[in-house]
């Protein structure tokens, strides 16, 4: 089993900045063998929609809504997975989720909260 927790949610004004972190912990063995991490989010209403993911080799892919604004990026250690966030926008408003993937399980955090008002 694998445990994702995410930090670094708040209230920021449009036009700024955050980076959210996510760490994974319990088992060694399948925390060695994640292929795939990213960041998904939902707000009130919508449905959970990718974010960002990016794989063990490099590869990133981002959603329409975010490009160029958001960089994913994995920690030296393998248990982790940043997220910074440029130019914050209200319509980012959401809870951002950590997922990893392990074979053909999945993992998720509890969350996130993303605020963007002025």
């Amino acid at each position: 089993q694998v445990q994702l927790v995410e930090s670094g949610g708040g209230l920021v004004q449009p036009g700024g900045s955050l980076r959210l972190s996510c760490a994974a912990s319990g088992s060694i063995v399948s925390i060695n063998r994640m292929n795939r991490m990213g960041w998904y989010r939902q707000a009130p209403g919508k449905q959970r929609e990718l974010v960002a993911h990016i794989t063990n080799g490099g590869s990133t892919n981002y959603a329409d809504s975010v490009e160029g604004r958001f960089t994913i990026s994995r920690g030296n250690a393998k248990n982790t997975v940043y997220l910074q966030m440029n130019s914050l926008k209200p319509e980012d408003t959401a809870v951002y989720y950590c997922n990893a993937r392990v074979l053909i399980s999945e993992y998720w955090g509890q969350g996130t909260q993303v605020t963007v008002s002025s």
